[in-house]
């Protein structure tokens, strides 16, 4: 007999398994991992032929006589790969299939000799991996299984580094929230009187945000550039911050500059978002009047339309060392009054949606 062709006996699907004996098997599976291979086909031959073969060809193969049997061995094996006859006693391969894919992580090759109507198509929606017809040589299943396994590799790979970004982000954004945090308590340690007011800033900020209906990204980078919007106030003169009465001219013109400086701390960070930009125009007002630029209208961006907006109604609620708090209803009766000149319409009505309709408090 020809043992480059020998053929074994036939399986319960009426097809024999053809298999090239003198052909030795090439390329041995991922050298990270002897991967594990189980074999499920109720005839005996089959099952040691292709243990023996893929043994040989550098795979841990174990076997299963029935569909039932290789549901019992997963549960306490991890299995890469099975490869499944479909026409069996009791489960059938398809079924087989649905409850692996269900329940493990496991790839799954069917292999028959008789498909009844089923195609490749078919077997691949329903969760196959491959889908190889009897006969069939001993390469063909090679290059199938290897092929498998290295789209295994590839999406462990991918999940490993997804997991591994995950986790850098996560750090890096505990890092920012602390250095942020960090600045801010900086900030607020030379003016006690307005402790908190960045943080209610933001807050408010966030709300309006919300319902102003912009993206999740974009309001992060409004959270960040609350948390920081006073932070060029570091180089104002400590005296003037808690000054109990009104302060001159001279010391307005220092104060006013507390946005230029902000910008200049923040400028060379590399942010996400436009932070250093946000920090600077947070003073300026939709008819130019504001400070330092005098911009107009959309040159404002909206983070700093939003953030200007909920400065000036967390300012004026609370206490300040020149003046008691104003009240969150003056505040409203400020910003509707002055609504399309200085601040932006949109912005005004978000906001009083969030206080009134939302009962937001600080």
């Amino acid at each position: 007999m020809d043992r480059k062709n020998e053929v074994l006996n036939p399986g319960s699907d009426g097809q024999a398994l053809v298999i090239d004996q003198d052909q030795a098997p090439q390329d041995a599976p991922d050298p990270r991992s002897r991967q594990h291979v189980l074999v499920v086909d109720d005839e005996e031959s089959v099952r040691f032929l292709l243990k023996s073969f893929l043994n040989q060809a550098g795979y841990q193969c174990s076997t299963a006589a029935s569909a039932e049997a290789a549901l019992r061995l997963m549960k306490n094996f991890k299995m890469d790969v099975v490869i499944t006859d479909i026409l069996m006693p009791g489960l059938n391969g398809i079924e087989l299939l649905e409850r692996i894919k269900a329940q493990y992580a496991s790839d799954v090759i069917v292999m028959t000799g008789n498909p009844r109507g089923l195609d490749y198509k078919d077997v691949i929606e329903k969760g196959a991996s491959d889908f190889l017809l009897k006969p069939f040589r001993n390469n063909e299943l090679l290059i199938r299984l290897k092929r498998v396994i290295r789209e295994r590799t590839l999406i462990f790979d991918l999940n490993e580094a997804r997991g591994q970004l995950q986790e850098s982000v996560q750090s890096l954004t505990q890092v920012l929230n602390g250095t942020v945090g960090a600045l801010t308590a900086a900030v607020e340690f030379r003016d006690p009187y307005t402790s908190g007011h960045q943080r209610r800033v933001t807050e408010l900020s966030r709300a309006m945000a919300e319902k102003i209906g912009l993206p999740s990204a974009q309001i992060e980078g409004i959270r960040i550039s609350g948390m920081l919007h006073d932070i060029g106030k570091i180089s104002v003169p400590p005296e003037i911050l808690v000054k109990p009465g009104k302060i001159d001219q001279a010391e307005f013109t220092l104060l006013k500059r507390h946005p230029q400086v902000g910008r200049e701390i923040l400028k060379g960070v590399d942010f996400p978002w436009p932070v250093a930009d946000v920090v600077l125009q947070h003073h300026e007002r939709m008819d130019g009047s504001g400070y330092p630029g005098g911009l107009t209208g959309e040159a404002i961006r909206i983070e700093a339309r939003v953030l200007g907006v909920a400065d000036v109604v967390e300012a004026m609620s609370s206490h300040r060392p020149y003046r008691p708090a104003l009240g969150i209803e003056a505040a409203l009766d400020e910003i509707e009054a002055h609504k399309g000149r200085l601040y932006d319409p949109r912005v005004v009505e978000a906001c009083q949606a969030v206080i009134t309709g939302d009962q937001f408090s600080f």
